[in-house]
């Protein structure tokens, strides 16, 4: 019998984690309430990566064959300089030949995890503003969760200087690999989407920017004109845009403490991280699954709180240092991109898999066999 059964639970928050932690929750046999404020499901248009780690935990969720329809398996991951030359392809599956690495429009994940929630007995209730509830809470109300600072105070994040772009455009038969063209002080990544697709964020530092949050418009012309000069296919990617959104990229600490005896954080009202891992949604979908193993194992709702945030806080305080350090390396300039580039062209000739290999702390993962 799991410790779930008929407990009821509330989650906040109808975005890709509260969704996956409603439906295992709900699958161990919690009663699963999920409030969003939005009148609709959904978000501003954009593509997501979703590495093999998380793509386990969707798999056993029972999602693995919807989420193949839906999206398309990387083949490679390839960093590129200024002028589009090839600097380092890492080939995810020559290397982690039975992982996939998946590329999906962040809007159809979150329809696929509203699907089979609500098949699984979750209720879901749109436009509706979070109150006291029942049993559990868990927080998966983002970056700005007031639940975060009612659990740890106020703080204040780090502007880190950089504004990133988002966009859209058509892009039918682009191949499958995940492009990163790194100049100093700006970067631009960009990878095609099922339904002839391709997505691109663009960041540059512009210390001016002071706002937080991704939905603001952006003008199509300051994107081309900040990213003029960059070669390969960009520029005529950029040429396209018709549509864009820019926001400011802050450094938030990982919380201190993520629980109290009836709360949860999961998620960014956990551990908000910069883009430049493609972890963001890996990690509230990890989250998800050890919440709900936890409380599924172990009676005592404090404890199987706590355990949860033992198991989590080192991992993702290790993928947001990382995700830091990249922020740094994309946009070297000068004497330090000549000579990091030249280290990575030596290693993509002589020790193809070395760079992938770093990265087997994170691809590797299966929350599943650390806590079933």
């Amino acid at each position: 019998m799991s410790a779930l059964e008929n407990r009821p639970v509330t989650v906040i928050g109808a975005g890709i984690g509260g969704l996956t932690a409603a439906l295992a929750l709900a699958r161990r046999g919690a009663q699963v309430t999920v409030l969003e404020r939005a009148p609709e499901l959904g978000e501003v248009g954009a593509g997501i990566q979703i590495s093999a780690n998380a793509v386990r935990v969707l798999d056993a969720l029972g999602l693995g064959t919807a989420l193949d329809g839906a999206a398309l398996r990387t083949d490679a991951v390839q960093l590129n300089d200024e002028r589009g030359r090839r600097v380092l392809r890492m080939d995810l599956r020559a290397h982690r030949p039975e992982a996939r690495f998946l590329l999906i429009h962040r809007a159809r994940l979150i329809g696929l995890l509203a699907d089979a929630a609500r098949q699984a007995g979750v209720t879901i209730q749109l436009g509706v503003t979070a109150a006291d509830a029942d049993g559990l809470t868990i927080a998966a109300d983002g970056l700005r969760s007031t639940y975060r600072a009612a659990l740890n105070g106020q703080q204040v994040p780090f502007f880190t200087g950089q504004t990133a772009w988002r966009a859209l455009i058509p892009d039918p038969g682009g191949a499958p690999v995940a492009q990163v063209f790194m100049a100093a002080r700006r970067h631009l990544v960009s990878y095609p989407l099922p339904g002839g697709l391709r997505n691109i964020v663009a960041v540059e530092e512009r210390p001016d920017w002071q706002d937080e949050g991704w939905s603001h418009p952006g003008d199509p012309d300051r994107l081309r004109a900040a990213f003029a000069g960059m070669g390969g296919p960009v520029p005529g990617w950029l040429a396209q845009v018709d549509h864009t959104h820019l926001w400011g990229l802050f450094r938030h600490p990982v919380a201190a403490r993520w629980h109290d005896d009836r709360l949860a954080l999961l998620g960014d009202a956990a551990h908000p991280t910069l883009p430049f891992l493609a972890q963001g949604a890996g990690m509230a979908i990890e989250d998800a699954w050890t919440l709900a193993a936890c409380l599924h194992t172990i009676p005592d709702q404090p404890q199987a709180l706590a355990r949860y945030q033992a198991l989590r806080q080192p991992r993702v305080t290790r993928i947001v240092d990382a995700a830091n350090a990249n922020a740094r390396n994309y946009h070297f300039g000068g004497v330090m991109r000549i000579g990091a580039h030249s280290v990575l062209r030596v290693a993509d000739r002589l020790a193809p898999s070395l760079m992938p290999g770093r990265f087997d702390w994170l691809y590797d993962f299966d929350p599943a066999e650390q806590i079933p």
